[in-house]
């Protein structure tokens, strides 16, 4: 396995260059004291520690997660890990300095995090603190908050979310857990749930999961569904006391990512905080949903980057065949693979969603940053409407766009890509969940077109667009923005026709969404790719030492706008087919063929 280099530079330019991260700090009096040269510097720092201890232990992951009697032991080095990185402060980083954080922006958490999330098995037994904190800050009572909160900062604990139920996937209202009143005001917790990422480990002494329950008597459906705080061992004065009734039954066999537990938790009258109001827990688990979404497309971003990066190392030294028009190497037995166009085929498309994507969870992060600490309620309301219209297109469009640029890496490998020892393989399979878990592609997919996009009468999606037309209106004479106008006019049109349809048919949205939110992802990246060429086109004209780097920009963004983003095509050609060519077969005509 070629040894992963985090990517500074371009870290730079996405931020500070096209971002213009220097004015989006400044503009929010809680970080206008984080300079450029600060940030860089926890870059920097962060990237030794990655480096030099979690991405080498990324194939150590494939040992998977060993389960006996209810312990769950991680794979060599992960436990270790974990302990340095906490005891250096970095889990804290990103909780304000009241809490015992570093008071830094979410923006900065979520750069630092594409670093260590190329080890994504290890980061993904992490995550949920940050995620579960302002569940604590804002539902649940001070003495609760000061039990939990403190040691969750500062990573001697850590969270969960626990969901589903071995019956109850994306349905919630079917859960079945229940929680019964107890005389100390708290609850006792009964009931199951599955594919909990980190639920048992052997990283911290504590572990406190956010579940959700149905307080005996409650409504059914969603509406009774209530949030509750349920450590593994109990609390007093602070420090760990006696076992809690929460046991891990199991851990998942799974496809890959088996360096992250994903456990069965049983409950058995296990001792329960209520956290916010009965019967109002989706609204709760909503705010860590879409942290974790967001989070979740991140994840696609580093699949797209370790593969991207294995995949060019291998192609500049595996020599295979003589270039089509003359050899290359004319000293060697044959040239290096690089030399052919299918595989730059293959590594501009990983090199295009990489740096897109990264490009995209940064313009996120800048939106979270506003919504967190800007004083202008007119500047939140805008960053929510973004936010509530691109989170579901960054978790789905980007967790699928990891999946091919890490299946496009062992292409790039040939035969030795499907081998263990270079880790392209095993790449490839921990990519596959992020599709899956924090809501699959189908229900990110039905969430933006009928909720995001119809029912709110394209509201959400005006406030992004709004930014994408005054680029292209300022840059009428560039070519890309010329296109880019025409796929934005396009996507406005096929939201119209869409939305009309379903009036007479309501399958029309579950039938074009999915074809719906890849176009959407296609003309987002397309946008931020046009920004980048711009910024670079610029710095050239400007006379800079980096040539070389920024007219790689600008041939990347030629790439995808010509060979990429003509996906939407195909992809307007379903959605427009409609819902009768899915609907028509009967179910029984799916098995007739057996």
């Amino acid at each position: 396995m070629y040894e992963y280099k985090a990517p500074l530079r371009d870290f730079e330019f996405t931020y500070f260059e096209l971002m213009e991260y220097e004015d989006h700090l400044k503009s929010l009096p809680k970080y206008k004291d984080l300079t450029p040269e600060t940030w860089k510097a926890i870059l920097e720092e962060y990237a030794k520690l990655v480096e030099g201890e979690i991405v080498p232990l990324f194939q150590n992951g494939d040992q998977g997660c060993k389960w006996e009697e209810g312990v769950v032991t991680t794979p060599t080095g992960f436990r270790e890990a974990y302990q340095r990185y906490a005891e250096a402060g970095w889990q804290s980083m990103a909780y304000d300095e009241e809490l015992g954080g570093m008071g830094l922006p979410e923006s900065l958490y979520i750069n630092t995090m594409e670093m260590r999330g190329v080890n994504w098995a290890w980061t993904s037994m992490i995550g949920f603190g940050k995620a579960a904190s302002p569940i604590l800050m804002d539902n649940a009572t001070p003495e609760i908050r000061d039990m939990f909160l403190p040691k969750i900062v500062t990573g001697e604990w850590v969270a969960t979310m626990c969901l589903t139920e071995p019956h109850c996937g994306t349905d919630l209202g079917m859960l079945r857990t229940k929680a019964e009143p107890a005389a100390d005001g708290t609850y006792r917790l009964t009931g199951t749930k599955i594919f909990i990422t980190a639920g048992e480990h052997d990283f911290t002494d504590n572990i406190v999961h956010f579940v959700l329950a149905r307080i005996e008597g409650a409504p059914g459906g969603t509406s009774g569904i209530s949030m509750f705080a349920v450590p593994k061992f109990n609390v007093e004065n602070g420090e760990v006391a006696d076992r809690n009734g929460v046991v891990c039954g199991s851990i998942e066999s799974k496809m890959g990512l088996k360096g992250s537990a994903t456990c069965v938790m049983n409950f058995d009258d296990a001792k329960a905080y209520l956290l916010g109001e009965p019967n109002k827990g989706l609204q709760a688990m909503f705010a860590m949903m879409n942290s974790a979404r967001i989070g979740t497309g991140l994840q696609g971003v580093c699949h797209a980057e370790l593969g991207y990066q294995q995949a060019a190392h291998y192609a500049r030294e595996r020599l295979q065949s003589r270039s089509l028009t003359g050899p290359k190497n004319p000293d060697g037995p044959a040239d290096p693979i690089i030399v052919h166009p299918d595989v730059r085929r293959m590594l501009l498309t990983q090199k295009a969603f990489a740096e897109g994507g990264r490009m995209f969870v940064a313009y996120c992060g800048k939106l979270v940053d506003r919504v967190n600490a800007s004083d202008d309620p007119e500047v939140v309301a805008n960053a929510q409407a973004k936010l509530a219209f691109l989170t579901p297109i960054a978790k789905a469009f980007l967790s699928e766009a990891g999946v091919e640029s890490a299946s496009l890496a062992i292409q790039c490998f040939g035969g030795h890509g499907y081998i263990k020892e270079w880790g392209v393989e095993q790449n490839f399979r921990d990519s596959r969940i992020a599709t899956l878990y924090e809501g699959t592609t189908g229900i990110q997919a039905l969430d933006l077109l009928g909720r995001k996009v119809v029912a709110a009468n394209r509201a959400f999606m005006d406030a992004f667009v709004a930014d994408v037309e005054k680029l292209c209106e300022e840059n009428q004479d560039y070519p890309l923005t010329q296109r880019l106008s025409a796929v934005v006019h396009r996507w406005q049109e096929l939201s119209e026709i869409i939305g009309g349809k379903s009036t007479k048919n309501p399958d029309e949205i579950g039938a074009a969404s999915f074809d719906y939110i890849m176009f959407s992802g296609y003309a987002v990246i397309a946008y931020y790719w046009a920004r980048a060429a711009l910024v670079a086109e610029q710095k050239i004209a400007e006379g800079t030492s980096e040539k070389p780097f920024y007219d790689a920009k600008i041939k990347t963004a030629t790439f995808y706008f010509d060979r990429i983003l003509a996906r939407t095509e195909g992809h307007a050609t379903a959605m427009l087919s409609g819902a009768d060519n899915l609907m028509g077969m009967e179910d029984d005509q799916f098995l007739l063929q057996f």
